[in-house]
């Protein structure tokens, strides 16, 4: 194995999340192995890491599979390196302005839902009797 691969378990570890859940993003093609050693063992890189934590950062958010697929696709064109047709530049920028904006609301309705929650939270203790302190 290389020293730039790593097993599924160091991904894991690193990225936060499970082997079952990193299995899962496979097989729905979001994110492949960049290798597999002899023994058939899943080998990744920096780059398939990278790609995983965006995944794991958009999850919270309640961003579907389809549009994880989406803007890793438009990101992985745009990294590519190959000189880009204008016109596909800019409707993939625009692609990513639009998880841009999208990611902004959800973070607005995400801060709205804890502060709601936050405000129940103290609802309940006020109506709980205090305990002696020790």
């Amino acid at each position: 194995m290389s020293s730039e691969h790593m097993q599924i378990g160091e991904v894991a570890v690193r990225t936060e999340l499970s082997l079952r859940t990193i299995r899962h993003y496979e097989e729905t093609g979001l994110v492949m192995p960049s290798a597999r050693s002899q023994g058939g063992f899943r080998l990744y890189t920096e780059a398939d890491v990278a790609r995983l934590v965006v995944i794991r950062r958009m999850k919270p958010l309640g961003f579907t599979l389809d549009e994880m697929r989406a803007l890793l696709d438009a990101t992985d064109r745009l990294d590519s390196g190959e000189e880009l047709p204008s016109g596909e530049r800019a409707e993939l920028l625009e692609r990513l302005r639009g998880f841009e904006r999208a990611t902004h609301q959800r973070l607005t309705d995400l801060r709205t839902q804890l502060a709601r929650a936050q405000e129940f939270a103290a609802t309940l203790a006020e109506r709980l009797p205090r305990s002696p302190t020790p």
